[in-house]
């Protein structure tokens, strides 16, 4: 077995890796393969990027014949046991159950029990399609950031370039592995801020300032909308526009823009108990059968669900969940919820930050 270590460089990293963790408790790992499965493959290389008082480090454990494998995976166990966080991509798949599964072949007494794991793929994959690329791959990460890499292969172009380094030790095509299983590594520290997106979703958001637009559509009718201007837990590194429902986003930076339709016309209450409620044809309404008491029997019924409501004429905010109550609905048996835009609420500005957060997730539900 050989191990090699290095310094990185690493200037600076623009997403706040203290949330996660103390810096000097995390390990970014990744390992390299023969294969896809632990029973017919074997482990050659495992790499971990680490922070001391003097920066980024990198280790390598290589496998220089297949017989090194377990004494690879000795020494990476070992090495972690001082460190409470590991970062990986995708490694709740592939790289932990693989090391797992080869700590049983071996009879190793190693778990990952000790390391809170962060799964960079797990947190940022919901979210690929507000970032409009076409996989998650870490790669595909990396682009979208403007991450270019110096490594041109992928992991499985180089089993064979390792199984030909077991039969002929060649310091080029070492380099060349080493190199790849580095960048992996270096590139889980790069792609840090596309957590942002991930914390866009997950954490709260902040209004800014809330105000009524209106404006002219191509076909010169006016319409109404509500701009919520939010400040964002982190900077996104790229900034992304997204819409549904007619509502949209905008983020740049710290800062998010909604734009939200208000609607004003007459929109329905419908009271849940309507077994207490009376209808009054005539006046298209119900009653509480306490008042009804009061009117003649020729111009009120039994209500039913279907038509024990009152109607109101107002603004209106669309809602996709019971955030804000009453709601309204248009009829029965829409599944389009409103609330009204009331003096009250135009005012409360925690209420507008918890409608942005409500609208965000209405947006990665529609896709």
């Amino acid at each position: 077995m050989r191990i090699i270590r290095h310094k990185i460089d690493i200037s600076s990293i623009s997403y706040p890796l203290e949330q996660l963790a103390p810096i000097d408790d995390i390990l970014f790992f990744d390992i390299e393969t023969t294969g896809f499965t632990a029973r017919s493959s074997s482990i050659y290389l495992i790499g971990c990027i680490y922070h001391t008082e003097n920066g980024f480090e990198l280790i390598q454990w290589f496998a220089e014949k297949y017989t090194d494998e377990k004494e690879v995976i000795e020494s990476f166990f070992h090495f972690s046991e001082k460190y409470t966080h590991i970062i990986h991509f995708n490694g709740n798949n592939f790289d932990i159950p693989f090391i797992q599964q080869k700590c049983q072949n071996y009879q190793l007494p190693f778990r990952f029990d000790h390391l809170t794991g962060i799964d960079l793929y797990k947190r940022i994959a919901p979210y690929k399609f507000f970032l409009k690329i076409p996989n998650c791959k870490q790669k595909t990460v990396e682009l979208f950031l403007g991450i270019n890499r110096t490594d041109t292969f992928g992991g499985g172009d180089l089993i064979n370039i390792y199984h030909s380094y077991v039969a002929n030790p060649d310091e080029s095509q070492l380099k060349v592995l080493l190199l790849h299983n580095a960048d992996d590594i270096l590139g889980l520290v790069r792609i840090l801020p596309a957590l942002s997106y991930y914390d866009l979703f997950n954490k709260p958001l902040k209004a800014k300032k809330v105000q009524a637009n209106t404006y002219t559509d191509y076909y010169g009718t006016e319409h109404q909308e509500l701009l919520i201007r939010v400040s964002l837990p982190d900077p996104l590194p790229v900034p992304v526009k997204f819409h549904a429902n007619s509502c949209y986003f905008h983020g740049e930076d710290k800062s998010g823009t909604f734009r939200v339709p208000i609607y004003q016309e007459e929109l329905k209450y419908f009271y849940s108990n309507y077994k207490d409620y009376y209808y009054l044809p005539d006046d298209d309404m119900a009653i509480h059968k306490s008042v009804a008491a009061y009117v003649d029997k020729n111009y009120k019924m039994k209500a039913t669900a279907q038509n024990c409501y009152t109607r109101k004429y107002s603004c209106y905010l669309p809602e996709w969940d019971l955030l804000v109550q009453p709601f309204f609905k248009r009829d029965y048996k829409s599944k389009e919820l409103f609330f009204e835009l009331s003096e009250d609420i135009k005012t409360n500005r925690d209420l507008f930050s918890r409608y942005a957060e409500h609208i965000l997730q209405m947006l990665a539900n529609s896709y």
